[in-house]
């Protein structure tokens, strides 16, 4: 049943017809492939007949992982549709936004997430409530229906989603058709999916990584898929059993919550073979292998696909994979190419102020644009050249490193530091299940290092650690340390740097702090905080810089 010449999602979907094998498991149930299919071409014929003519065809997809997703985004595909993935976690008038902004004509929702939507002003928009009577009787007369995709041409929309940037609203980043089945097939080679292969499916199918990584490698194998409604740490096992899942996506903090677990002798009696994302994290990675006997490829990829990295035998630790042809390390400033990465003999890298850049793509760029946003689409696109908004270094050999979002620079004594390197070292520390380093303003000029660690902290033993790291430069000890039970996520699990950044020292956590020239840490007061730290008012220090830094003072 697997299609190893499909252009389309839609043929990719209509290959399943007739495939009796079971195809996709839910929460102890099972489909077959055939019966997605069925379920995919019964809800594209009651598409055609919703959709309002003339109407950009767009629906918007309001679900946990339940089957009517892929069930949905399949009938998209053979409708000629695009589907926008609505993220949960908004609220209010910014989940309206969303909506409307893709000029969603229909949307699909359930049941529990009813509550969103209650006093919203979403004209022209129908809502269909899958978990209800109406529902059903609606989809009944097209239960008939068989998958046609001879009016599906690659050019088509198929996804809007939206990617969250640090300013400004979400963007919603177009996939046409041929993209997603290309990147199936990419990617089902690239990992060797074959037609009995299982994928889990735990991250949240609003999000590019569940469909583009996971879901669209099984269709195009032929392989099966399992869903689980959202992410649980302590499911996840029980659920790679019960479902036989061979390979896993992840993004954010998941493996991290993932080892937070507690271990059990039998942890390495699994049949996953792979788990692929980002942001794991090579010693999580390496633990996470020990602990369950599952290797981890880690890789870079923007999330509107304009530029992508892979790793390969023979990159080195710390590094993601070597540039492909066209990707350069650019100062965003004057578009000139950053010099080679230095790393010393313990792997500090000395000339960051340098080699830190810009990834750019500068050859083909299968970017395909924001949906109705020019000057978002015109950023992405300077030059000539697509640019990610994600900094790295090169080294002289190629290789690339992560240095963070374009925001997690941080420039410290007249020094560039990088976010993500500094996260690397800390995340050695023993007591830590999570980091995230961010900037907070120096009194005087330019930036301080914050950490925020989740789990345990002992001041003490955390200054003794920092000594004993190698490649720790002398600018990247953080000035700050505030320890947190649980790292703050958003609902791709990603950490929420923006919020604690806006947070700052200011917040309801403990605060540890290493005075200038003191070596060990203690807590922060608030005494501290009006002397050291925010420093005697001054009128170049106004109260939107204050605010916009997560430093606004209280009422004394």
């Amino acid at each position: 049943m697997e299609s190893t010449t499909a252009r389309t999602v839609a043929e990719l979907v209509a290959a399943r017809w007739g495939d009796h094998r079971p195809g996709l498991w839910f929460e102890g149930k099972a489909l077959t492939a055939h019966e997605v299919a069925a379920g995919a071409a019964a809800r594209a014929a009651l598409l055609a007949d919703l959709l309002p003519p003339g109407a950009e065809p767009h629906i918007g997809v309001l679900l946990d992982n339940t089957p009517e997703y892929p069930m949905w985004l399949g009938a998209a595909a053979l409708a000629g549709a695009a589907v926008a993935g609505i993220n949960p976690t908004r609220r209010g008038p910014e989940l309206a936004r969303d909506i409307l902004h893709t000029e969603c004509r229909v949307l699909i929702t359930e049941r529990a997430q009813l509550p969103l939507l209650d006093g919203l002003e979403l004209p022209g928009v129908r809502l269909l409530t899958t978990d209800s009577a109406d529902y059903d009787a609606l989809l009944a007369p097209y239960a008939d229906a068989r998958p046609d995709p001879s009016r599906a041409t690659p050019r088509d929309r198929l996804l809007l989603y939206f990617t969250s940037g640090s300013t400004g609203a979400p963007k919603a980043a177009i996939c046409t058709q041929g993209r997603l089945a290309a990147a199936g097939h990419s990617l089902a080679g690239q990992f060797g999916v074959r037609p009995d292969d299982v994928h889990y499916i735990c991250m949240p199918m609003f999000h590019g990584n569940a469909v583009i990584a996971d879901w669209a490698p099984a269709l195009a194998a032929g392989a099966g898929v399992a869903l689980r409604r959202r992410f649980s740490a302590s499911g996840f096992l029980t659920d790679v059993r019960r479902y036989g899942a061979t390979y896993f996506t992840y993004v954010g903090r998941a493996i991290q919550y993932l080892l937070a677990t507690e271990p059990r002798p039998d942890d390495r009696d699994n049949p996953l073979r792979l788990g692929f994302g980002t942001e794991a994290g090579a010693v999580d990675a390496a633990a996470f292998e020990r602990r369950f006997g599952v290797r981890l490829v880690e890789g870079y990829g923007s999330s509107e696909g304009g530029a992508a990295v892979q790793w390969s035998p023979g990159t080195p630790p710390g590094a993601v994979g070597r540039a492909a042809p066209g990707l350069v390390v650019l100062d965003p400033e004057t578009c000139a190419e950053c010099p080679p990465a230095v790393f010393d003999a313990g792997g500090r890298l000395v000339n960051g102020d340098a080699a830190i850049g810009e990834l750019v793509n500068q050859g083909p760029s299968p970017f395909e644009g924001y949906w109705r946003n020019a000057d978002a689409e015109a950023e992405r696109r300077r030059e000539g050249w697509y640019w990610t908004g994600d900094l790295f270094c090169r080294d002289a050999e190629g290789y690339l490193y992560f240095a963070g979002r374009g925001d997690d620079r941080l420039r410290v004594d007249g020094e560039n530091l990088s976010a993500a390197m500094i996260e690397n070292i800390l995340a050695r520390y023993e007591g830590a299940a999570a980091v995230a380093v961010y900037a907070v303003p120096d009194p005087v000029t330019g930036d301080q290092v914050m950490a925020t660690i989740a789990g345990e902290f002992d001041p003490d033993g955390f200054a003794g650690f920092l000594l004993t790291q190698p490649d720790l430069g002398t600018k990247m000890a953080p000035r700050f340390v505030r320890v947190v039970e649980r790292m703050p996520v958003t609902a791709t699990n990603k950490i929420h740097r923006a919020g604690l950044r806006g947070e700052g020292l200011r917040c309801a956590d403990p605060v540890w702090w290493r005075p200038p020239g003191e070596r060990t840490y203690r807590r922060l007061t608030e005494a501290d905080l009006l002397t050291y730290v925010e420093g005697p008012p001054a009128p170049t220090r106004g109260p939107s810089t204050v605010r916009r830094q997560g430093l606004e003072p209280r009422t004394r």
